[in-house]
């Protein structure tokens, strides 16, 4: 499978070759599943918490006697039936994180990739180099690849060079990542994905070793 590459100006200077084994593997969906339901569940807190009866403060005296008074019974001011009571049943702290093995989470990735090609939404550019941050250049560099301004682009390169994510960060739509950080639900979620030549060999690099 192969991809045009296109310079910053937007010209398209030459074709790559993609590797068969990121761009056209076997697309397992229950690899795609397992790897985009542990982004999600790693990015809860589970901070979530409420006071029970027992841990509001007050409530130690009982409000009025038992009987006589014509009154429901009653033994603390912080009951859940009370306004200002504790809370019965409400959340409380606890762990959602999620992991799953390097195979099936590499399996992902590979079926991510494979799927953005076959829709025809990768696009790889030469290196950049900037000495300071223009997100004009790359700004315009999205309109001439046809790419919507509101659409979803993952662009990524081999390494951090601060110069290049200031740039792309600025853009509308835009994220920018290493090459060994992708992962599943970056991919999936994005419409087109923009990869350095430099990125692409370090794609090949990490993930087909």
């Amino acid at each position: 499978m192969e991809a045009k590459v296109y310079s910053i100006d937007g010209k398209n200077t030459k074709r790559v070759n993609l590797p068969d084994l990121l761009f056209n593997a076997e697309v397992s969906e229950t690899a795609l599943y397992e790897a985009v339901r542990e982004f999600l569940a790693n990015q809860r807190q589970g901070t979530a918490k409420v006071k029970n009866r027992g841990e509001v403060s007050g409530g130690g005296k009982k409000p009025w006697k038992q009987k006589g008074t014509g009154r429901a019974r009653a033994g603390s001011i912080r009951s859940p039936l009370w306004v200002g009571g504790g809370t019965a049943f409400g959340p409380v702290p606890r762990d959602y994180s999620y992991r799953i093995n390097k195979k099936i989470r590499r399996a992902a990735i590979k079926s991510a990739l494979t799927l953005k090609a076959k829709e025809e939404k990768i696009m790889v550019i030469e290196d950049v180099n900037l000495d300071t941050p223009k997100t004009k250049i790359f700004n315009e560099l999205i309109k001439k690849l046809n790419i919507k301004r509101e659409d979803k682009k993952l662009i990524i390169f081999d390494k951090y060079i601060s110069n290049l994510y200031k740039s792309v960060n600025n853009l509308e739509g835009a994220y920018s990542v290493m090459a060994h950080e992708i992962n599943t639900y970056f991919i999936m979620t994005a419409d087109y994905l923009i990869i350095t030549e430099s990125g692409l060999k370090k794609l090949g690099e990490v993930f087909t070793v």
